[in-house]
Order: C-alpha cells, then structure tokens, then sequence
C-alpha cells in the first residue's frame, strides 16, 4: 500500500451486496418462480435487519440490483422504497444487467425520492466522513476495459473504499468483460475493493494476506450448483492500511440442494425415501435429486413414491434418473413383455450382458437393454 500520513484511527463498517437481479424470471422451476422472485425481493427486508442488528449505517451494492433495464416499474418503486427504509446511507452502482443508459430504471422518480439513497453515476470519488469512496458505475452491457483503471486513491488519508462490476482476472472460464486486475487495491490505493458480478462469495488475498478484494455474492441464490450464495458482507476496516477484516452473513431464505445417490442394491431408495423426510424446511427448499446405479424391477414403484415426494412436499423439485439402469441380473421386468419377438430379444440381450466374456458385446448388450427397459416403461405411462 502506498505511505499515506496517518490520522486519528477511524473504523468504518459496511455490508457489501450485489446482484440481487430483481425481476429474474426463474422459468426454469416452473410455478415456484414466483416464490423465487417474490423472495429476491422480500430478502432486502433481512439485509436490513442485519444493519440495524449491528448498528451498520452504510450499505455499499455493487451492481445489477435489477435484472434489466425493462424489469416492470413498479418493482422499481418497490425496492426503492424498502432501501428508503435503510437506517443510513446507500450507495448503488449501475451493473452489466442495468447499466445506466437512457431509458435505465435509474431513471425512475423513486430515485429522487430516497434521500438516502444515491445511484452513482459518473466514476469519481465521494467523500464521506470517515472514508473515500471510488465508484466505477457501468454504461454499458459488455466492455473489455478495466472499470477501475481511473482510480487514484494513494493520496488520500481518509479510507479508500472502491465499488466496481466485472470479472476478476483469473476467474475460470470467464470471459474478459470488464476485467479487474487481482491486484487493483495495491495498483489503486484502495484498502478494499467491493466487487459484483459473480455470484458466490470470493476472497481474493494481496501479496500481504491481506483480503482487500471481494465479491460478496448475492443475497438469494439463482440457481442448482450455485457456491456459497445467499449472503451478504460485513466489512470493518479500523484505519487507513488496515487489513480488513470480513465476515460473510447469511439472508437468504430459499435453499438450493443437489443431492446424488448411487443405488448398488435392491431397496436402496428406502433410504433415500428416508433422506428426504430429513430435509428440513421444504417447503422453501428447491431440490434436484440424482439418482445413479442399478434399478430393480421392484424399485419400479417406489422411484413413483420418491417423485411424488418431491413434487408435493418441496417448493420445486426434479428427480435426476437418466443414469439409471435396469440391473442385469433382475429380469422381472422382461416377464411384463409380450410373447414373441420382443420378449425373446430381451432375453437374449441379457444373456450377453451377463455372460458374454467380450466386454465390447457387452457393453453394446447393455445398453441395448437399457432402451428396451425405458421404451417399455414409455409405454407403460399409455
């Protein structure tokens, strides 16, 4: 960090969230979208309740608040008015899904309205009392360029707090769409840099340990395999050039499990008829359910029980059986066929999948029979 003339020390404490995307359409659940959408919404109330638990009057949102710049006015209004409730100040940057263009829903009254609130528009600092903030707000949807390269924050003997939106270097897979150096608070002067975009909670260290960079991750997760989402960040820095010290909090109300079960027996979903009745709340728990492994005939029943669970008793969910297959050994099922060719060439393909000692006859036996096991349970649903 760069030497700066030490003052009287000055803790400064903030939540840092982003990405709340109000106004996501989450069709891929089906009817409980509606439950996710109206929860993005309901969980501003909570990220209140943090702030007034911890006595924090600073809340700092890197970002994509809304979905998009087209999301209905009216869900403008409404988190508008629940951040008019914030017992401090806010501070919002326009993200990649709503950046300030014209036409923007920062261009809605409600704005103007909050006097708590500020949609920062233009890249320069804002000083308050006991911190610097260096806000990097987006024009546009999609850019190569670094949001941060403009700031200069080595000068100053207040805290220096950044607020930017884009992919940190490094990230896998990720496209360099407003790319951030690893190293931005070092290059920058900043003692931290609150960063959106990304989802999931993510610490980046310095050279010195020391966590200066960070995505919070959003405050309700999006969707099945989401890491470490559903929080938001209390921040504490004590002085200028102190490490900060971080803690992620969590708000969000709806759960998003996967879980993977091999089947190798006879019988083994009654555990996993089991396991779900173990899984509690439910009722806002959002469940996909893998099943791997072998299938006996007699499970046939008992795989309708465990979807019919799944389907009533979760707020969504969806069982996983395409890795499924019929146990070669069990040939219950090929009885259920009728006599004649089919039934004989059922017969014949697990014979090979059995005995063959060619492990490519084999496996072609296999899968063979696995299609004939699944068309005949096609047509059992007719």
């Amino acid at each position: 960090m760069p030497s700066v003339v030490k003052t009287v020390p000055m803790t400064v404490r903030f939540i840092h969230t982003a990405d709340w995307q109000i106004g996501m359409k989450a069709s891929g659940v089906g009817p409980a979208g509606l439950q996710v959408r109206e929860a993005r919404l309901n969980t501003i109330d909570r990220i209140l309740g943090v702030a007034k638990e911890r006595g924090i009057n600073l809340l700092l949102i890197t970002g994509d608040v809304f979905e998009d710049n087209a999301v209905d006015r009216f869900l403008v209004r409404k988190v508008g008015d629940k951040l008019s409730r914030f017992p401090g100040r806010v501070y919002i940057i326009p993200g990649n899904h709503d950046p300030l263009v014209p036409g923007s829903v920062w261009e809605h009254a409600v704005w103007e309205e909050a006097s708590n609130v500020s949609v920062i528009r233009e890249p320069e600092p804002i000083e308050l009392d006991d911190c610097i903030l260096f806000p990097c707000p987006l024009k546009e949807k999609c850019s190569n360029r670094n949001p941060t390269s403009w700031i200069g924050a080595g000068e100053f003997e207040k805290i220096a707090i950044g607020l930017a939106h884009g992919n940190v270097e490094g990230l896998p897979d990720a496209a360099p769409d407003f790319p951030i150096p690893r190293d931005a608070p070092g290059r920058t002067g900043l003692d931290f840099l609150a960063v959106g975009h990304w989802h999931s909670f993510a610490t980046y260290p310095g050279a010195d340990g020391a966590v200066r960079l960070a995505y919070s991750g959003t405050h309700e997760t999006t969707k099945f395999g989401e890491r470490d989402s559903g929080n938001v960040l209390v921040v504490e820095i004590y002085e200028r050039g102190a490490a900060p010290k971080l803690e992620s909090v969590p708000v969000g109300r709806l759960q998003w499990k996967t879980e993977e079960t091999n089947l190798d027996r006879e019988g083994a979903l009654d555990s996993v008829l089991t396991g779900l009745n173990e899984i509690p709340s439910p009722e806002s728990t959002l469940l996909r359910l893998r099943l791997n492994g072998l299938l006996y005939a007699s499970d046939r029943a008992k795989l309708a029980s465990v979807e019919e669970v799944i389907s009533t008793r979760f707020l969504y969910g969806i069982v996983d059986g395409q890795s499924l297959v019929p146990a070669p050994e069990d040939d219950s099922w090929i009885e259920s066929l009728p006599v004649g060719p089919v039934r004989q060439t059922a017969e014949k393909l697990r014979a090979q999948a059995v005995d063959s000692s060619n492990e490519e006859e084999k496996a072609i036996a296999t899968q063979a029979l696995i299609m004939l096991f699944e068309l005949n349970g096609r047509m059992d649903e007719f």
